[in-house]
Parts: structure tokens; C-alpha cells; sequence
């Protein structure tokens, strides 16, 4: 169709002014072929670095799920838009490393979806975030995703979209499940077991999947809660919920036995559960290498684990070691008028644990605290 519309054009051009044919530098045959010739492929590695000045490191990432760029002109479009959009040379190459793919869309694809957020009120650095973090958005509908997902996530956080922009920079995963067959139902549930609006609100920030399961999962995880004897009235039990939710029957028995191996009876586990579930949600490793490094100082024994068992989901490296010893320096120089306990000094924020043990004495034990904590 584009050669016959050439073709009707230059005849036209012709009958018209002939004397203009007789001063174009090409001839018709050559015009033709090159307004028709596809473009030729360039392999995404030479593409992204020598066209675009890409790290090889991204270059590289890509290029092992993309092999070439079919339509480099296109991909320039696409690349110069999300620039005159504000993405920075950092969140292009997020972007195109978290969703490859991006290099090969249509241009026309993209333009209506940052087009909407923005019409919506998002600010243009919250979009740019969220879609450089989590590229999600960028394959979906408007009219069959993320219009109803925006409504839905309206409805549960308000009209601020300030709260709707923080969420979505935690996933885009809301924009690839129907939000009225999952979140809306799952937190109609969750209400009717007592869990407060708050509780909730804090949850879709911190944990935005946990509302994006079936139901029907959600319903049997509450079950298996009340079996464990959590009281639906309690705090933990939404936290609890969504420590289960977050792991498979198989991860669940893995950290049974990690427990188990460190001399904590069953119903040890189920006491450390009920106290603070959270504990679940962290890793094999990690449970095991806070509890072993806990026991290994001589402070307390798994009772104390028991009853603070929230001590598990420091850092051993970043938190645990730094702060207790800054405290043996203390205690070994009679600096301390009262020794605090394990709960106390790793419970703190670090600016108030600094304010309290590190500030006063900092000739004694700030180059150390400093040190421990990088």
C-alpha cells in the first residue's frame, strides 16, 4: 500500500511539474526501495551500548532474553519518550533490565498508560518510580486493569494519591490480578474476623501481596491460624495470616525443623508462633544464625527466645554483634549504672540506641559502634 501511495504521488508530482523529477538527485526506482526496505536488525548488546551508552552489565542482562532489537528506529521512539516522560538513564536500564521485552512494544502501547496515571494526579517522578520498579503497568489495559485497579485501591486507602502511589511502588502486581475477585474480598474477610481498618491499611502498604490471593486460600489459612490458637481478636492474628500466606507446606516444615534442630521443642514453636509469627516470614538462614549467635553469648537461653522472640529478625551483622558490643565495652568499664536486657538494647531504633549508649561515650566506644555497624 505504501508503494502504490508513492507511486500515485510521484505520478501526480510529474503531470504537474515535470521539470521537478528532471532536478530530484535519485531516480524513482531508487526512492521506492529505500521508502519500502525494512530496517535492519541490531544485536541489543551493540544497541543498547553503542547507541544508547548502556552498562555492559545491563547490556548483557538483556541480552540474554532479548537476542536483537528488530526495529531500532521504533526502539528509539520508545526510549526518547520515556526520557521526555523523566526517566533518567538510571531507570531506563532498571526498566528495560526488569522487562526486556519493552525494547520490541509499540510505542502507541505505552504513550495512553504513563498518559493516565498522569491524568489521574500521579506526579511524574511517583510514576516514573513505580514503573521503573516494577514495569508491570506497562502491559496492561487501561480500560480493563488499571482503571479497576485504581478504583479498588481508591477504595481501601482513600483518594490521596500520595497512599495509591506508595503501594504501587511496593508492586505493580496489583495491576495483574482482578482486584474485585481478590483484594476487595479478601479484606471484606478479614474485617469480618475482627482485624481493624488500620490493620489492614498497614498491611496493603508493607505487604501488598498478601491480598492478592484467591480467597478461598486466605479463608483456609485463617483456619489454620485458629487451629494454632491465635484469637482472631488479637494483633497477630492478621500477621500471622500473612506469615503462612507467604510460605509453602514444604517452607513451613523447613523452618519446623530448623527450629527443632536448635533444641526448640513443638511446643516452643507454637509458644514463638503465637508470640510473634512474624518470625516465619524471615528466612531458614537467618532464623537459625540470630538464634545460634543469641545463645552463643552467654545472655540468655531459648526461654528468653520464647518470650521476645522478635530478637530472631535482626541482623546478626547489622544489628545484633554492633550493639552487644558496645555494651561489653561499657559493662567492662563500669560505664553503666544499670545493665540493660538483650530486649531493651536491641528493640531500640538505632538513632535512639545511639543517642542512649554510643553519644555519652563516644571517646570509649564511638569509633567502635561505627565501625561494627558498616
Amino acid at each position: 500500500m505504501r508503494t502504490i501511495y508513492i507511486c500515485k504521488s510521484l505520478i501526480s508530482l510529474s503531470l504537474n511539474n515535470t521539470s521537478h523529477l528532471n532536478k530530484t538527485p535519485i531516480s524513482l526506482l531508487s526512492l521506492l526501495f529505500i521508502s519500502s526496505s525494512p530496517e535492519t536488525p541490531i544485536a541489543v548488546a551493540d544497541y543498547l551500548i553503542d547507541r544508547h551508552k548502556f552498562s555492559p552489565e545491563t547490556a548483557s542482562k538483556v541480552s540474554s532474553v532479548v537476542k536483537y532489537v528488530k526495529r531500532p528506529e521504533e526502539t528509539d521512539s520508545i526510549l526518547s519518550f520515556l526520557q521526555e516522560s523523566g526517566f533518567s538513564d538510571t531507570h531506563l536500564e532498571l526498566l528495560i533490565k526488569r522487562m526486556p521485552r519493552i525494547l520490541s512494544a509499540n510505542l502507541r502501547s505505552i504513550k495512553p498508560k504513563l498518559k493516565f496515571f498522569q491524568d489521574l494526579g500521579f506526579s511524574s517522578s511517583d510514576v516514573v518510580e513505580f514503573v521503573s520498579n516494577d514495569p508491570q503497568p506497562l502491559t496492561c489495559s487501561v480500560d480493563n486493569r488499571l482503571g479497576p485497579s485504581i478504583l479498588a485501591l481508591k477504595s481501601v486507602l482513600g483518594s490521596n494519591m500520595d497512599d495509591v502511589s506508595r503501594v504501587l511502588k511496593k508492586s505493580g502486581w496489583f495491576f495483574t490480578r482482578d482486584l474485585a475477585k481478590t483484594m476487595i474480598p479478601n479484606i471484606e474477610f478479614m474485617k469480618s474476623c475482627g482485624i481493624s481498618s488500620s490493620q489492614i491499611t498497614q498491611q496493603v502498604y508493607n505487604f501488598p501481596r498478601l491480598f492478592l490471593h484467591k480467597p478461598t486460600r486466605i479463608r483456609e489459612i485463617a483456619k489454620r491460624v485458629d487451629e494454632m490458637g491465635i484469637d482472631r481478636k488479637s494483633k497477630m492474628f492478621v500477621h500471622a495470616i500473612r506469615a503462612i500466606s507467604s510460605m509453602t507446606r514444604e517452607n513451613w516444615e523447613l523452618k519446623l525443623e530448623v527450629f527443632k534442630s536448635l533444641g526448640f521443642s513443638e511446643d516452643d514453636i507454637l509458644s514463638v508462633f503465637r508470640r510473634y509469627p512474624q518470625v516465619f516470614a524471615v528466612s531458614e538462614s537467618k532464623i537459625k544464625a540470630s538464634t545460634q549467635f543469641l545463645l552463643s553469648t552467654g545472655k540468655c537461653d531459648i526461654s528468653y527466645v520464647i518470650n521476645y522472640p522478635f530478637v530472631l529478625t535482626f541482623s546478626v551483622e547489622n544489628r545484633l554483634k554492633p550493639r552487644l558490643r558496645v555494651l561489653e565495652a561499657l559493662e567492662s568499664r563500669n560505664l553503666l549504672l544499670k545493665n540493660p536486657s538483650l530486649m531493651t538494647v536491641c528493640g531500640m531504633t538505632d538513632k535512639k540506641f545511639f543517642e542512649k549508649y554510643v553519644l555519652p561515650y563516644s571517646d570509649e566506644v564511638g569509633e567502635l559502634f561505627v565501625v561494627n555497624k558498616a
